[in-house]
This record gives C-alpha cells, structure tokens and sequence, in this order.
C-alpha cells in the first residue's frame, strides 16, 4: 500500500541577512512537524529556501560593494548553514535565482497576461522598500508602512497589474467553505475584515524602477514583483509547468498540505497566493497556518533595536536540541512566544537537566550498580506499575491530537508529562530501599525495567522534536528505534538487555550570572549618549475666578464626529464643520483654519461644547464651540478622545 503524502513548505527566507532565532523558529517547527508525519507513515516532502530578488537586495549589495549574485550568495550560504546546524530535515531547498525557477515566473507571467488577469498600466502611492510593497496613504498607519512600521515613500512608475477583484468573491466562497483553509481562526477573521469584504485593490505586480529581479521576457524594462516570483516557489521547487509539462512530483505532491508562515506575511498567502492559483487554474493549498512571533524579552527583534538572538549563538551556548526544546516548546498556538537568555537557562536546567536528563542518568546508574546493567523484567507487578502503564499507553495518542491540530507546544508539554509521571514512579517505588532487601531483588528488577521501558517511549516521541537525544538516549539503553504503532503495547524492551556502563550528562546545568557574563563580552551593551536635560515645557497661565461644582454642571461636554468641512469663503482663519453629535448634526465655526485643513479635519473625534448659545460667525450659524489646546506659540492642538468613543459620548 503507497504511503499518503504529506507536502509540508515552510516560506522561503529574504536573503538581505543572517536569519535570527525568530526566523529560524519557523523551519524548525516545520522540521518537527514534518519529522512526526513521517512517524505517522506517511510520505514527506519538506521545502524551505531563501527569496533572493527585490529592491532591497540590489541596495544592500549596492552598499557592500558587490553584485546582487555575489550578496544573495553569500546570505542564502549562511541561512543554509543555519537550517543545516538546526538538524532540520528538509527535501528541496530552493532558490529563487535557480534557473528553473526563473524560467517558470516568466512562463507563469505571461500566462496570467495572455489570459487578461494582468494588465499594464501606472502606478503611484507609497512604497516599503523593506517589505517590498505599496500601500494606499489611507493604508497607512502613522504615514508608515502598516506592517512593518518604517517610513514609505512616494512611488510613480509604469507598471503591471493583476486583477485582484476578479477572483475576490470566489476566495471568499472558498473560505467559507473551507473552514480550516486559515488558521489559527484569528487570522482568517483578520484577512476577511480587513482586506476581502471591503473589496480588493487590483495588485502591482511589476517594477521598473530597479533591475534585480526576474524580467517579464516580453517587456524586459520590467521586473516581476517580487511576491509573484517568491510566492510560486511552492509549484515550481516540484517541478510544476506552465505549458502542461508538469513532473510526476508536482502531480503526486499539490496541493500542498501545509503551508508555515509567519503572521506578518498572512495577507500575501491567503490573498495574493490563492488568487494567482486560481488564475493558473491550480489548486488551492489545503492549509495555511500563520505561526506568532518569536519575541525577544523586549519586543520584536530587530537589528535597529540591537536586540537579535542568534540560532548559531544560542547552540554555542545550549546545544542543537536545547535551542529546538526552547523555541517549540515556548511559543504558544497564536500569541507570541518571548525568549530571553535567563528563561533558556532555567529551561535547561529544570527541564531539560533535571526533568529528562536527570531521569535517564538516575536510570542507568541504578540498573549498572544493582544488576550490572543487565535490564529484565521479573514480572514482580504491583498496583503503582498498572497505574504507570496506563499513563504512558494514554501519552501517544494525547501527542497526537496536539500534533494533528499544529499544537506543537502542547504535544511537547505530553511528552514531558511521562518523563515526569517515571521520576514520580521512582519515588514511588524507592529502588534504593528495595535493594537494601535481597527478598525484594525481582521486585526492584521489574521497577528498573519499566523505568527502561518509559524512557524509551517517551524517547521515541521526543524524535520529531530533539532528534539527536532520542539517539542519545536509546543508544545508552541499547534500545531499538520505535514506531508509533509500537507505542500501543508496554513492554517491548528486550529482556535481558544490558545498558551502558558510562551514562553522559544529556544536559549540563548552567549558572546563570555565567551566562549572562559570557553574553555581556559578545553583546557588550552600547553607551547611551547623555542627554542635556531639557527645560520642562509648561505653560502658566492667569487663573480666572473661581466657580462652583453647579457652575461646571451647567456646561454639558460631548464627543463629535466631524463629518464633513469646509473653508468659509472670504475668511483666513474659519472652518465651518458639520459635527455628528448623537443623532444630530450640528454645524459649528472654528478659527483654526491655520492649523488644520479642511480636508484633515473630516473624520477626526473632538470634543465639543453642546450647550453654548448659536452665535453667527462671518455670517454662519455656529452651534457649538470645538475644543483646542493652545501652546505658548499660538499653535492649537484639537482635543480628542484617548479611545474609540462614539459620537455623543458625554465627557464629564
């Protein structure tokens, strides 16, 4: 019987520098994922590798002095290097300056143009050179790039674009039919609100304003979008054809069963991704999940913010398997995981030291002291051993629903249970006690034996998460590599069996202040300059007559929305704005033509005097008085509500 495939991608990393412990989290997990499917049984084929064009990429190799082929090389090198020091077991590693690959993005460009899905035309509006995309000025959050937060600018050029709205309904059907298409939950809801019900944008998906980039073969002053060339990695790392020449792989292989991502690159994966399937007639991938952030302890790493961890650093410090416990273990399903150097250490030492290691060492020390390391099982069985048992046979199937529903971090924290569930089991039993009673010699035998028997279970189900200590472990209990199916039945450890006679330390314990000693000597923190205090910006004012608390109540305060405004003809200071209060409208006159435009005001919450006698104003009725703050300057700031407030809230 053929084996079921699993088609497992992880997204390809931008090769503009050496990946941090966050990026690296991302293979990582899929390398777990894809190493349990295997125990599972089924067929796997794991992709990864780096996305290699783009401005950016022609700007960094700019400023180092080389070609853009010399700089990805060198970059896609080490990210390699990285993945390959991390034990992760992927398949194909593609590179989107592979021959093939680019072959096929023109192939697949011109498919979509013949087919009338892009058109040329211009383009104009902000532009993140970092993540390679543009955003309307209303997109934008703070006049900076919605998803990373850096400063965009201004962008006109001849372009490509592709009609994002001609297949907008048909995704949505999709994703209402198909529940588990996004995941976690939040991030479909996230797409659908933001971006799909109010109607999709058409997609520039061409460039002209630099080289490096895979050019459109039949308008070469263009080069494609780069999110068109990385994202079709995915069928063309398995050999798909835009003529019909598809390899057996890409037939076998598509859809993809899982696509890994991060959460920040969710909209090009459920958006622009199935729409360009759609357009080429293909599948869609039967599952994306966007992973959280791996934060540092102080907030997303950045190399501004100098606060990067690197994979490699942190190996140098803990060892491959420790840095693969942490950073699955600790990020939950959909918030952010956090990683600090203090919480590594105690993780190691608790979990890792103690928990596990300490479990296997304490094992194989009592079994060579008592029997010379000889293993059997005498069938001396007491209530406390069912009870063990019966936990450690309920385990496999505990992991595998976390592990079926991408909870890795759960499924990690099962596997734990039954190392803790044996280190109780040696309380229970007290081995020291029981050889100190020659009557009790099977007894303490049988103990020993089932201590050897849980190890090695829970040793096999830690494989996909820390490869290399399961292979630690059996080989010091001489025990044969289980399947899952083998997991059913307790007492497969051959009887008779000897262990080594000289069990390693699986994880050292560390001293923390030693640690963060070695730390401070790579990452010595840098001065911060010292700052003239400034003189304190305050404004005195001269105070007017004191009035009662009845005085103030008659003052009635409200939140208004300004839903429209214009400038009053003839006048260099008046506004007239139509302000929603409630239910009413009212129309109020302000003298802050000099600080606001009328075009700026529209939109924005103020706070609004509601009770003042109307007064003409330039001729215009005025029912109302808008609130300002006003510096020593002259220049007025409005004042509006800290949080979301409906029109008409009552300030008080």
């Amino acid at each position: 019987m053929d084996k079921q495939k699993y088609y497992i991608t992880t997204a390809i990393a931008y090769t503009s520098g050496k990946p941090h412990i966050g990026n690296t989290y991302e293979v990582v997990l899929a390398d777990a994922i894809a190493r349990y499917k295997r125990q599972e049984g089924y067929d796997v084929f794991f992709q990864t590798g780096t996305d290699e064009h783009g401005q950016k990429i022609e700007l960094k190799a700019e400023e180092a002095g080389i070609t853009p082929k010399e700089f990805v090389d060198n970059v896609s090198g080490e990210i390699k290097r990285i993945w390959d020091l991390m034990n992760t077991s992927y398949d194909k590693f593609i590179r989107t300056t592979d021959a093939d690959h680019e072959k096929q993005v023109q192939k697949i460009f011109k498919k979509m143009y013949a087919k009338g899905d892009i058109y040329k035309g211009h383009y104009e509006g902000m532009y993140c050179t970092p993540c390679e995309s543009f955003f309307t000025e209303s997109q934008l959050v703070d006049g900076k790039c919605p998803d990373c937060g850096r400063p965009c600018v201004p962008a006109k050029e001849e372009a490509y674009f592709f009609k994002m709205s001609k297949y907008a309904d048909r995704l949505i059907d999709y994703i209402n039919t198909h529940p588990d298409f996004i995941q976690p939950e939040s991030r479909k809801n996230e797409m659908m609100n933001n971006f799909l019900l109010p109607g999709l944008q058409d997609l520039c998906v061409s460039r002209t304003s630099f080289k490096w980039g895979i050019p459109v073969d039949f308008d070469p002053k263009h080069v494609v979008y780069v999110w068109l060339d990385a994202l079709t990695n995915y069928i063309t790392g398995i050999g798909y054809d835009c003529d019909g020449e598809s390899s057996e792989q890409f037939n076998k292989l598509w859809p993809a069963d899982l696509h890994l991502i991060g959460k920040d690159i969710i909209r090009f994966h459920t958006i622009y991704w199935p729409i360009f399937l759609m357009s080429l007639d293909l599948p869609l991938p039967k599952q994306v999940f966007g992973h959280p952030w791996l934060l540092q302890g102080d907030g997303k790493m950045s190399k501004s913010k100098g606060n990067v961890i690197y994979a490699d650093e942190l190996v140098d410090f803990f060892g491959v398997d420790a840095v693969r416990y942490f950073v699955l273990h600790e990020m939950p399903f959909e918030n952010d995981g956090v990683i600090t150097w203090e919480l590594m250490v105690e993780r190691l030492n608790s979990e890792l030291a103690n928990t596990l290691g300490n479990l296997v060492n304490r094992t194989i020390s009592m079994s060579n002291k008592y029997f010379g390391g000889v293993v059997e099982n005498k069938g001396v069985v007491e209530p406390v051993d069912e009870d063990l048992k019966a936990f450690a046979l309920a385990v496999p199937g505990k992991v595998a629903e976390k592990m079926d529903k991408l909870r890795v971090a759960d499924a990690m924290t099962e596997v734990f249970t039954l190392f803790k569930r044996l280190n109780k089991y040696i309380d229970e039993t007290m081995p020291w006690a029981l050889a100190k009673d020659e009557a009790k010699k099977d007894r303490l035998a049988t103990v020993l034996y089932n201590l050897v028997e849980g190890i090695t279970m829970g040793a096999t189900l830690l494989e996909a998460f820390m490869p290399e200590t399961t292979e630690r472990i059996l080989a010091q209990l001489n025990a044969e590599k289980r399947t899952l199916e083998d997991l059913k039945t307790f007492g497969l450890y051959p009887s008779g069996n000897k262990v080594t006679e000289k069990p390693e330390i699986l994880f050292a314990r560390l001293d923390l202040k030693e640690v963060l000693a070695k730390v401070e000597e790579l990452h010595p923190k840098k001065a911060e300059p010292v700052e003239e205090k400034k003189a304190e910006n305050v404004i005195d004012i001269e105070a007017k007559p004191e009035i009662t608390f009845d005085d103030f109540g008659k003052l009635q305060f409200q939140v208004g929305e300004i839903i429209a405004c214009e400038e009053v003809k003839k006048s260099r200071k008046l506004l007239c704005s139509q302000v929603k209060i409630g239910s009413q409208v009212r129309q109020i006159v302000s003298g802050i033509k000099s600080h606001y435009s009328a075009e700026e005001m529209v939109g924005k919450k103020v706070m609004v005097v509601t009770n003042l006698k109307p007064a003409k104003l330039a001729g215009i009725l005025s029912e109302g008085m808008i609130l300002c703050a006003e510096d020593a300057d002259g220049n007025l700031s409005l004042m509006v509500p800290e949080k979301e407030m409906p029109a008409g809230a009552e300030i008080c």
